[in-house]
């Protein structure tokens, strides 16, 4: 094989290759030619799939022939400076035809990634550049055996009731009677899918609320336990599970019950043993509603050293934070149903969390006696930033293979005999996957007798030194991007003028992955951690005087120095109050939660934002106070909905407290905006599309935006 094919043969991985005499073209200029297409595709507004896919592989050739030209040392400088010269070239067209269709960015990603269709595009322009492929005999590699990662095998525990469980009952018959079907050929096999079927949701594509059509409950509620009783929207979704249904997305409001529909799932489908992966603040409240709702069936909690689990339990409930502990004898004990509590919380592909959850999520359906386990995400918030935020929750249940339809999302796509190209098809696949199991219900459809919630804004002035050296720092900090932004233009050979939003955003992005890592000075994350330290008396003086004039009043902070004034503030003006924190208990928590609900003389509840903002019930109050804002839109609805949940029987209101003339005011505006987003996706509202970047990007992009605009006027 030749020096070329050899350089060429890495980006595959599976071929080989060799360079043949024929004319002189070469690769670069099919990569041009196929630039041109994507680039007039682009002009005309409208990127297919297939150009996509041929964007993608240009820039994957792009990168191999720059590694080429400067690794060659049989290549002249001449040759190799021309070669540099028409890939850079190159590069120009990819840029100016990703700034026409800004989805193409995330394709220019070297982790991107890369379909069998891409794939044999590739080979396809290299054939066509004169270069011959030869198929690799060599096997594959075998297929990867589910054990515990390396890099968390020493941290792992197995409890002594667990083994005694495992050696009762060491093999799981096979159920002969249901097994999946044959995988066959799709017509959809060569389209790229993921991508269109995230944006429906993302347009919403015509559809009214994500939700799959569920039975019509009975006439009685022949479930709950005495002196407990379901709500009808409640039992639609359990009889949807006794009539076979196994997977849910359960996006139902903060509020409307989704513990008590998955533990009662769990107990109509028979699906023993259940694990429960949830939030460490609300475990002791999941092993309550599994004894409240299924008292026939028994709970254990496993904690980090997992001395006091009961391995012959029925249902089995861990937090996310001990989960890599424990992950070896989980993956052992034959699961056949599993519920993630606050499912957003596994958004991040990348992070251990999420690989753990869905590497056990694989094993249940692999190796559950039953073809078709249950499998239930619960979160009322499933999108924070972008509709990208899906990707691992349908991989959770089971509907994606990494970033592909699963064999039984294919299967029903089919059914609908429509490709992405096609009218309608975009509508057709958000259908298909709503009805795989997404159920979204809101408290003004199904629980009517719930009352309305408002958001009030209660500015307030930051008159003291540190709300002075606050607004210095803005300052400070829109000077550096502004200095920043135009040194950009300059460097574009753009007008002093310009006001380009791309290069805007760019900055913006810049700029906050910079602070994250920034040891001094001033960032947008510390300058909102001396905001709510500057303004927690103000909002703790607030909150005492709503507890005097309306009752009990939930006080919401997310820095530890805001909660700790508020507490000495209470404390000073005789206020009677609770702390529910993160570095609690679960004991500690549920007395101060059970102290606040049933003791009168408990005026306030001192919460963490981050802490205490899921899963926990505060219903005894019908206010909120927001003494800090969080940067996302679903942690404050999260917060307001732990009074505004089923039992509550007052309108509910949040006061939420916001620095005038600060960065606060720009990120309650962008909060608000940001609602938007699950009401297109999920509830089929037609809002204004807003940016799907983070809100730190968005807060930037505004200051150094207006600073710019200030300028030019």
């Amino acid at each position: 094989m030749s020096r070329q094919a050899r350089a060429h043969a890495g980006g595959t991985g599976q071929a080989v290759r060799h360079r043949r005499q024929v004319d002189n073209t070469g690769v670069i200029p099919q990569l041009a030619k196929a630039a041109r297409e994507v680039e007039a595709a682009a002009q005309r507004g409208r990127v297919s799939p297939a150009n996509r896919t041929k964007f993608q592989v240009i820039a994957l050739l792009m990168r191999e022939e720059r590694a080429r030209a400067r690794a060659d040392t049989e290549m002249g400088d001449s040759e190799r400076q021309e070669a540099l010269k028409r890939l850079d070239g190159l590069a120009s067209i990819l840029a100016k035809t990703a700034a026409r269709d800004t989805s193409l960015v995330t394709l220019l990603q070297p982790d991107a990634p890369v379909s069998e269709q891409a794939r044999a595009l590739r080979k396809q322009l290299l054939f066509a550049g004169g270069v011959d492929m030869i198929v690799d005999e060599t096997p594959g590699p075998e297929p990867v055996k589910r054990i515990v990662p390396p890099e968390i095998a020493e941290r792992q525990v197995v409890p002594v009731s667990v083994k005694s469980r495992v050696r009762s009952n060491p093999f799981h018959a096979p159920d002969l009677n249901s097994r999946a079907p044959a995988p066959h050929y799709s017509r959809l096999s060569n389209w790229e899918l993921l991508g269109p079927l995230l944006r429906a949701f993302e347009t919403g594509a015509g559809g009214g609320a994500a939700s799959m059509q569920l039975p019509p409950a009975p006439k009685y509620d022949r479930l709950s336990p005495p002196a407990l009783e379901l709500m009808p929207h409640q039992i639609g979704l359990l009889e949807a599970v006794r009539e076979g249904h196994r997977t849910f997305l359960l996006a139902d409001e903060p509020g409307l019950g989704k513990t008590a529909q998955s533990v009662l799932a769990a107990s109509v489908a028979d699906a023993y043993p259940l694990l429960c992966v949830v939030p460490n603040v609300v475990k002791t409240n999941w092993a309550r509603e599994v004894a409240r709702w299924t008292p026939q069936r028994t709970s254990t909690v496993i904690t980090g050293d997992g001395r006091d689990v009961d391995g012959f339990a029925d249902v089995f409930i861990v937090n996310y934070e001990v989960l890599d502990r424990h992950l070896g004898w989980l993956l052992e004990l034959g699961l056949k149903s599993m519920v993630v509590d606050e499912a957003h919380f596994i958004k991040n592909l990348q992070s251990q969390r999420s690989r753990l959850v869905l590497q056990l999520a694989d094993h249940v359906r692999a190796s559950s006696p039953t073809s078709a386990p249950l499998m239930m995400a619960l979160t009322g918030t499933p999108l924070i930033n972008d509709v990208d935020d899906f990707k691992a929750i349908w991989q959770f249940l089971g509907w994606l293979e990494g970033d592909k339809p699963s064999q039984l999302l294919l299967d029903r796509l089919d059914e609908t005999g429509l490709v992405p190209s096609d009218p309608g098809f975009l509508a057709a696949a958000r259908q298909t996957v709503i009805d795989l199991g997404i159920v979204r219900r809101r408290k003004v459809d199904v629980a009517r007798d719930l009352p309305a919630k408002r958001v009030v804004d209660m500015p307030i002035e930051l008159d003291s030194e540190e709300g002075s050296s606050i607004r210095s720092a803005e300052v400070a900090l829109t000077r550096r991007l502004l200095a920043r932004y135009r040194s950009l233009v300059a460097a574009s050979g753009l007008e002093p003028d310009t006001i380009d939003p791309e290069r805007i955003r760019m900055i913006a992005r810049s700029e906050v992955e910079e602070s994250k890592t920034a040891s001094k000075g001033e960032s947008i994350f510390a300058m909102q951690r001396r905001l709510g330290v500057a303004k927690a008396e103000l909002a703790a003086e607030y909150t005492s005087q709503v507890a005097r004039s309306a009752g009990k009043v939930v006080h919401f902070a997310k820095h530890i120095e805001a909660m700790d004034i508020a507490e000495r503030t209470f404390a000073e003006l005789g206020i009677s109050y609770v702390s529910i924190r993160g570095d609690q208990s679960s004991i500690a928590r549920q007395a101060a939660i059970d102290a606040f609900q049933k003791d009168p003389k408990v005026q306030v509840a001192v919460c963490s934002l981050l802490a205490a903002g899921v899963g926990l019930n505060l219903q005894a109050a019908s206010d909120v106070v927001l003494a800090e804002l969080s940067w996302t839109a679903a942690e404050q609805t999260q917060a307001i909905d732990r009074v505004h949940r089923i039992g509550q029987e007052w309108p509910v209101t949040a006061w939420r407290v916001v620095a005038s003339q600060t960065l606060d005011a720009r990120i309650a505006e962008l909060i608000d905006a940001k609602q938007g987003l699950a009401a297109r996706a999920l509830d089929g509202a037609d809002d204004e599309v807003h940016s799907s970047d983070s809100i730190q990007v968005d807060v930037i992009a505004a200051m150094l935006e207006e600073a710019l605009r200030t300028e030019v006027a």
